[in-house]
């Protein structure tokens, strides 16, 4: 229908205008038709930071919640955000607010950076209301300095690189970038830049030029002004140096360094169960695995490098290797070692296992930063195959018609037979959140592209999105294991009609090179998906789920109200059963701000919410019903 009322009001359009000629209708309405169709696939920002631990399995955050207090002693202060936290150092910084990745950038200077967006230190939006306002978003402040010793004759200068936009979205005109320096009697800002499309990192050096500046308790803090509407509006910052004896000219950095994040061990998929692994080893393995070394020097440098892999979960050594590469002034390198064959004694179906690569650079010029000569990879063989790293930039969405289905179907292939036992989503954040969004899972032999045909193997309807779960991904189990033969497949959703334009919102790796394989149908044809990345679904196999899944909603939910509605006090939770149940409220951001066992008509406080909207999720017997919506006055 919607195509249908586009065509009518572009002719409707044409008739207007007397000198109007049919052949130039005729055209009129070929291009309106063609470029709506063309765009029923979008990206968007991904209204929430990724997880706070790097993958999946590793360790959690190490970065302690409690600001170290103190003073650092003096110069030299430098930082290049080689981090194995997404939070700053407390040893250099007082604030959490920035985003430590090396995702979010293009084309580093050494890997880690600090990105600024619109998101809080939880990863949510600042502004939760209000999708026009332009306001202060992002801070980085600097411990204390002690610059008495210093004045403005020892040419003090401060240096940094920033880049806006990277991977994630550009800010605009009226998004800022800004430099603050504190002196004696307050803060004052020293540098500002307007929002812009990306570029690569420059550099900036900002001189100390005020006798106010040099006390024994000066910071500089960075700060980002952000347009909430286009909420990854994103800048990134790297390579912090604060010294004395400096020059305007003082722009080299001495160092080699490690960049962008090395590609994974194998050909296609980024993680898959290691028995499938081994069943086509040749073929699932890489040619080779690659790494990108960055010289920062004014000349040539011969750089000597190597590494090592490890298999984690049995410490059993895999394969070296080492090598020299001579690097050009300010260039990069990609080098590449032939991926091993070495593997480990077959475990169990779907039980982890776990190769490490850490790459070392053992020798090249340079007096920077140590930790950014080595990086790490990891890559993991569990229950699930995935072409996702783990890391969303952006959200994927598919542009829905009123009156027709909107289908996503993600193809991949078995080695082996296997038993499929649900799906993992990563969906991107909306406001309003997309509770109330429901869509069916589906499972597909094939379906009708390019000679195919639709062939459904598994379906399962009713279910609702969430976004507070084991790694930012949401778990379905299926209430039938589908047992599938080796060969491809495809696992998908389904958006029913009415379900509106704005459907729903996936994670999108936009670092996934090659074939994203995603095929989407809003116009009752399959169509091949021309959006680059991955987006975050993925198949699981084993008997591996958090204990946190939810989402799945029963044929017959089980009825359940809460009431009073509106509240002020408290609510009951009434339903038919003597049953104990679980109950979880959680704001319209997704915040649980509640949660516990109750019996039927039991009286449950919320005297201390904030006034506002709240959704109340109900678990009995293992199954979610939908959400209630209250309001708390």
């Amino acid at each position: 229908m919607r195509g249908l009322i586009i065509l009518r009001m572009s002719i409707n359009t044409c008739h207007k205008k007397e000198t109007m000629r049919k052949p130039l209708i005729i055209i009129c309405l070929l291009a309106v038709l063609c470029a709506d169709v063309m765009a029923q696939e979008a990206v968007a920002p991904l209204g929430y930071r990724p997880p706070t631990s790097h993958d999946e399995y590793g360790s959690p955050n190490t970065a302690s919640r409690a600001v170290k207090k103190g003073t650092v002693a003096t110069l030299p202060f430098f930082e290049d955000f080689t981090s194995d936290t997404f939070y700053p150092d407390t040893t250099l910084w007082l604030d959490r607010k920035v985003y430590i990745n090396n995702t979010l950038c293009k084309d580093q200077i050494s890997r880690g950076v600090a990105t600024f967006d619109a998101m809080d230190e939880d990863g949510l939006p600042y502004e939760k209301t209000n999708n026009t306002v332009l306001r202060y978003a992002d801070s980085l402040t600097s411990q204390k300095l002690d610059l008495s010793a210093y004045s403005v004759g020892d040419s003090v200068y401060l240096s940094f690189f920033y880049q806006p936009e990277g991977n994630g979205f550009a800010p605009e005109m009226g998004d800022s970038l800004m430099l603050y320096f504190k002196h004696t009697n307050g803060w004052t800002r020293v540098w500002r830049t307007a929002g812009t499309g990306v570029h690569d990192f420059k550099q900036v050096m900002i001189l100390l030029n005020q006798a106010t500046f040099f006390h024994n308790e000066f910071q500089f803090r960075f700060v980002n002004k952000a347009s909430i509407s286009n909420s990854d509006d994103v800048w990134s910052v790297d390579y912090i140096r604060l010294d004395a004896n400096r020059s305007m000219s003082d722009t080299v950095l001495s160092d080699v360094a490690y960049t962008v994040e090395p590609t994974f061990l194998l050909n296609d998929y980024t993680y898959m169960p290691y028995h499938q692994y081994l069943a086509n080893a040749g073929g699932e393995r890489s040619n080779q695995h690659e790494v990108v070394i960055r010289n920062n020097n004014p000349t040539s440098v011969n750089v000597n490098y190597g590494y090592n892999a490890t298999e984690l979960t049995t410490s059993t050594p895999l394969a070296t290797g080492s090598n020299s590469v001579s690097i050009a002034p300010l260039g990069t390198a990609k080098v590449s070692f032939s991926v091993y064959s070495s593997t480990i004694s077959n475990p169990v179906n779907n039980d982890l296992v776990y190769y490490e690569n850490k790459y070392y650079i053992q020798s090249g010029a340079g007096t920077g930063s140590l930790l950014n000569d080595t990086i790490i990879k990891k890559q993991f063989f569990h229950n699930y195959l995935a072409y996702d790293d783990g890391t969303p930039e952006k959200s994927y969405y598919l542009k829905l018609f009123p009156t027709l289905p909107g289908k996503l179907a993600i193809e991949y292939k078995l080695n082996v037979p296997d038993t499929l036992k649900g799906i993992a989503i990563y969906f991107g954040r909306q406001v309003p959140l997309a509770y109330q969004k429901y869509f069916s899972l589906t499972v597909y032999k094939d379906i009708a592209y390019v000679g195919g045909s639709d062939v459904l193997l598994y379906q399962e309807d009713f279910l609702i999105p969430n976004y507070l779960s084991h790694n930012r991904f949401w778990y379905y189990k299926f209430q039938k294991p589908v047992v599938l033969p080796a060969g491809t497949f495809y696992i998908g959703t389904i958006q029913p009609a009415l379900s509106g334009s704005d459907s729903l919102y996936f994670g999108l790796d936009v670092n996934r090179v090659g074939t994203n394989h995603v095929f989407y149908n809003v116009l009752n044809n399959w169509e091949g998906s021309t959006v680059d990345g991955a987006v975050m679904m993925r198949p699981l196999f084993g008997e591996f789920f958090p204990s946190v899944i939810k989402g799945v909603v029963p044929d017959k939910p089980r009825n359940y109200g809460v009431s009073p509605n509106p509240a002020k006090g408290f609510i009951r939770i009434n339903y038919n059963s003597s049953d104990e149940a679980r109950y979880t409220i959680t704001d319209m951001l997704g915040r649980v701000r509640k949660e516990g066992a109750t019996t039927n008509d039991a009286q449950i406080d919320i005297k201390d919410f904030v006034p506002g909207v709240y959704l109340v999720y109900f678990t009995i017997d293992g199954q979610t019903a939908p959400p209630q919506k209250i309001i708390k006055q």
